[in-house]
């Protein structure tokens, strides 16, 4: 286990270090290298995600997460998927839709990545998800890119829908009920 401290990104200090994920769209993002693309900041101040940095004891970046609202929907998941997802709603409080948070990236450095600091990262969120309770928010939702599909799954995810054959990534989910 790699030892770090969890906080909100700082973009005077968090866009001056080292970060190599090996994806240069997800370290510009970042890093905010490319001022044409969308970045933390701009997501911060449009309200559209915040983003939070996962430094060492010398600051270092290890990894960073953005979160965001998101839902599950019934006309968006295989209603087979929707089913087994429902049955653990009571009757009475099924909709069709349910809150979710979505990990909007999630991201770690080449140095750390298969170290199990993503496992650690992504269960703390759920953890802090269900601890915290700051809003309703059964779910946790994300669209991984098909070469982290297996490591979600690992997680407990599961797949909401197949995706198309061209699609770069695949939309999954975790009830968060389940580490209650």
């Amino acid at each position: 286990m790699t030892n770090f401290r969890l906080r909100k990104f700082n973009p005077s200090s968090d866009t001056k270090v080292l970060f190599d994920c090996g994806d240069c769209d997800l370290d510009a993002f970042l890093l905010e290298t490319d001022a044409a693309q969308h970045n933390a900041t701009m997501h911060s101040n449009e309200l559209l995600s915040e983003t939070y940095v996962a430094v060492d004891e010398t600051g270092g970046i290890l990894a960073y997460f953005s979160l965001l609202n998101d839902k599950v929907e019934k006309g968006f998941t295989d209603p087979q998927v929707w089913n087994k997802l429902s049955r653990r709603i009571p009757n009475a409080k099924r909709r069709s839709s349910h809150p979710a948070l979505k990990i909007g990236r999630f991201v770690v450095d080449k140095k750390y990545q298969h170290t199990g600091l993503g496992t650690d990262l992504l269960s703390f969120i759920q953890g802090w998800t269900v601890s915290q309770r700051k809003t309703g928010c059964r779910f946790i939702t994300v669209d991984a890119m098909n070469c982290a599909v297996d490591f979600y799954k690992k997680c407990d995810f599961v797949v909401m829908k197949e995706p198309e054959p061209d699609e770069q990534t695949t939309a999954m989910c975790f009830d968060l009920k389940s580490i209650l």
